[in-house]
């Protein structure tokens, strides 16, 4: 799956994450750190291959606007 990345948290460096990515069939990928044991306990409905990554807000604020801001509506 080619990605494209849209966000990165630029507290964090030229490298690492959090990060956001638009993969080429339209859906996001975000990359974080892993949750604690104690916060994926809480996770509902977790099926097999699935995993949860934090992100702070202005991460996930910034890449929707960054995504509306270069992405035509007919294709979002």
């Amino acid at each position: 799956m080619k990605l494209t990345m849209i966000y990165k948290d630029n507290a964090s460096g030229g490298e690492g994450c959090p990060s956001v990515y638009l993969a080429e069939n339209g859906e996001f990928v975000v990359q974080g750190r892993l949750v604690d044991d104690d916060t994926a306990a809480e996770l509902q409905n977790l099926l097999p291959g699935e995993t949860a990554v934090r992100i702070s807000t202005e991460v996930i604020l910034g890449a929707v606007e960054r995504y509306t801001a270069t992405t035509p509506p007919r294709e979002r």
